[in-house]
């Protein structure tokens, strides 16, 4: 039987159409009748049709394992693909010169040139070299800082420095776009996934190191076997980096759970220190154990943050974030100031703050993100409430009209701001820019001539604006999740 499978590439090979070999009699005389059109019959039974057959079961096979494909063009299972597509491609059917038998092998071949070039494609795009420029720096850090100075018999440089710098390339992983492709997805997730990890492990360990810890070995026998803890915590960073040429992720957990047994039975009776001790290096060793799962990670559906629970609530508030702006909108519009859901999106604030991140980057930002959305909203209504209170008596300040002249046209700005739907190479989007930056240049022309309300409000009116800019840049730099 012909196999079906629906690739990305070109049209489905569907092994020719079967012949219905208890035709009619009719059937058969348009064939004696016309013996020219030979060439349009199919040959399901053919030799070479049925070695097509097998070539496509093989692409079915492969298809999903190009497609989903993370890694680099000199990783083991990109050079194991490559070879296989490639022994396809050049598979010699011989096609008795059948016009059917050589477009079903045409195809075939298309479906094979085109996992190819797919697959290279995922190899060296822009975004997964970006990924593993990050990576190596990641790991250049954490060579030179932590594993290189252990594996000498050293102290670690951990500090606040450090994790900053991890931090630092964590946000950048973040903002490597990925085009919704799931090999680019996730490879990010695994870089991101394993860096997390290694920044929980140092900060615990920055933690720790406020406390007079490690114990020394004079203090009680059982002391060194409790300090060995240390070492594993060395190889776990070294493994999470792929530092480690040796070790893996069930060695290294084999032996966390064999210093847990020996921590257990060790004599610590009348020495409270000890014991103290003790319980802290074993609740280390749990969170070590909790990272050392990663040999089957990225390889579900983990990396697909869109099937999160916490991704999905953030979505259901940024739907109804949505509505609520629409409706903002459309009131202001119509110059009616009486709805202000002001209550409901604070309500939707304490929401956004319950979402678990598990620690996640990508998920924190995105909440992050849907924050900036419901502030953006309040602070329209506020400043429109205000415009609308001000009653300015004759002694105001020349200076502070002027800065209040300004604030409403941010206002105006704003609104636009929040119903823009666009691009940054649309021009309403460089017309609102220009704008925003106009109304900043004004504020910065505004002279309080010494009096401190005035400096106060352009203080306040200067942060403002460049909030908007800053909103109208979130809405428009194509992140992803």
């Amino acid at each position: 039987m012909a196999v079906r499978w629906l690739c990305l590439f070109g049209k489905p090979f569907d092994g020719g159409k079967r012949m219905d070999h208890g035709g009619s009699q009719q059937h058969q005389q348009q064939q004696q009748q016309h013996p020219m059109e030979e060439q349009q019959q199919y040959y399901p039974q053919h030799p070479a049709m049925m070695r097509l057959y097998e070539v496509q079961k093989e692409v079915a096979s492969l298809g999903p394992q190009v497609c989903t494909f993370s890694g680099l063009q000199n990783d083991r299972d990109f050079k194991r693909l490559e070879r296989e597509l490639t022994r396809l491609l050049l598979e010699q059917v011989d096609t008795e010169g059948k016009a059917e038998l050589q477009g079903a092998r045409k195809r075939a071949a298309q479906e094979v040139e085109g996992l190819l070039r797919y697959l290279e494609e995922n190899a060296t795009h822009p975004s997964r070299v970006a990924i593993e420029q990050l990576s190596n720096e990641a790991r250049r850090l954490v060579d030179e800082r932590v594993v290189a100075p252990q594996r000498a018999g050293g102290v670690a440089e951990i500090n606040d420095e450090l994790v900053d710098s991890l931090q630092e390339l964590v946000l950048r992983l973040t903002q490597v776009k990925t085009e919704g492709r799931v090999s680019l997805r996730k490879a990010r997730y695994r870089a991101l996934t394993r860096l997390c990890a290694v920044q929980d492990v140092i900060e615990g360990r920055t933690q720790e190191q406020t406390l007079s810890l490690p114990l020394s070995g004079d203090t009680h026998e059982a002391v060194h076997r409790v300090n060995q803890v240390s070492v594993a915590r060395g190889q776990l960073v070294a493994l999470l980096m792929g530092l480690s040429g040796r070790d893996s992720c069930a060695h290294l957990s084999r032996i966390l759970t064999e210093m847990q047994v020996e921590l257990d039975a060790l004599d610590v009776s009348g020495n409270a220190a000890v014991r103290n001790y003790r319980k802290q290096v074993v609740e280390e060793i749990n969170g070590l154990l909790k990272h050392l799962d990663l040999e089957t990670e990225g390889e579900d559906t983990r990396y697909d943050l869109a099937q999160n629970n916490s991704i999905r609530e953030i979505e259901a508030v940024r739907s109804h974030v949505s509505h609520l702006r629409e409706g903002v909108l459309r009131h202001c519009v119509m110059g009616d100031l009486s709805f202000r859901p002001k209550a409901e999106l604070q309500s939707l604030l304490t929401h956004l703050d319950q979402v678990d991140t598990a620690r996640n980057p990508c998920i924190r930002e995105a909440r992050r993100r849907a924050v900036v959305e419901v502030q953006a909203i309040v602070t329209f209504l506020d400043l429109r409430e205000a415009l609308a209170r001000r009653q300015p008596g004759p002694g105001e300040h020349p200076s502070h009209r002027a800065v209040w002249l300004v604030l409403g046209s941010l206002s105006d700005l704003q609104a636009q701001v929040l119903g823009f739907d666009g691009k940054r190479a649309d021009k309403s989007y460089m017309m609102l820019e220009e704008l925003l930056t106009k109304q900043l240049l004004a504020l910065d022309a505004v002279d309080p001539q010494g009096d401190e309300m005035t400096k106060m409000a352009r203080k306040q009116a200067v942060k403002f604006a460049q909030n908007i800019l800053n909103y109208l840049d979130m809405k428009t730099d194509e992140w992803e999740y």
